[in-house]
């Protein structure tokens, strides 16, 4: 099975290269964030043609996540309040998580918020989102086992998922809170699918549309897949797919693939 995750920064504006794609790729689930669409203008039907099953949560201009799979997908829900009761409203509001279930492998797409900078109300929010995420997975791992937690963390993990000409000290998406957040999440027993397969630095997955950052490789590794051991085991490989963000007016994402053996 391959599992892709892709923040596409619009659907209806990246629709085309989507389907390109998986046309060359017919992964059999493909995780989009950034969707930036009401699920009433999504464009369905085009996927669905392809032969995809189309699961989305979307809001007007922002944020939005959805789930493109060959197989239909049982038990799905959108946001934490479905798993965790008391959730603070706001921090629901936004559409930024979706969950189905495939061959008995539950799929958790996440667009994590980005954070604004260090110290602002905006960071603020982020953490308090990534400290119910982990309660979220937490009650999510009592009844399954097999999990792959999946899309944009807007977090890079390690000084190597940066490029060298930042300084990462206290820059948002690269602040130890952040960090420590993320590693607080991945002590439930994930494990980074990426990493499994490649140590070395100069691999990403995001780069800023300013400053040439494409052509000058100055990118961020932040779009993950995490997967539980019973997953990580069966990982055959995980691969960034640099091809997309060649195009012409292409997300400032590319997909990232990983290939499961069961």
């Amino acid at each position: 099975m391959k599992i892709a995750t892709w923040n596409v920064n619009s659907i209806r504006i990246r629709l085309e290269q989507v389907i390109d794609w998986l046309k060359q790729n017919p992964v059999d689930v493909l995780c989009l964030q950034e969707t930036k669409v009401v699920d009433a203008d999504f464009p369905r039907s085009p996927l669905e043609e392809l032969g995809y099953y189309v699961y989305f949560s979307g809001q007007k201009s922002y944020n939005g996540v959805a789930i493109i799979s060959r197989q239909p997908l049982s038990d799905i829900s959108t946001g934490f309040t479905t798993i965790v009761t008391n959730v603070e409203p706001e921090l629901d509001e936004q559409k930024r998580v979706i969950t189905g279930v495939i061959d008995q492998i539950r799929i958790v797409n996440l667009y994590v918020p980005n954070g604004s900078a260090v110290g602002s109300e905006k960071y603020l929010y982020k953490l308090k989102w990534l400290a119910i995420l982990k309660e979220y997975l937490q009650l999510l791992l009592k009844s399954q086992p097999a999990i792959c937690i999946c899309g944009d963390f807007n977090i890079a993990l390690e000084a190597i998922d940066i490029h060298d000409k930042v300084n990462p000290l206290n820059h948002i998406m690269a602040s130890e809170p952040e960090r420590q957040a993320l590693r607080d999440i991945l002590t439930l027993g994930f494990a980074d699918a990426f990493r499994k397969f490649t140590s070395e630095g100069g691999h990403f997955s995001w780069w800023d549309y300013r400053t040439a950052a494409f052509r000058r490789n100055l990118g961020w590794r932040i779009d993950h897949h995490y997967l539980t051991p019973v997953l990580y085991e069966c990982a055959k490989s995980c691969i960034i797919d640099v091809e997309p963000r060649k195009l012409t007016q292409p997300s400032d994402h590319t997909p990232v693939v990983v290939e499961l053996d069961i």
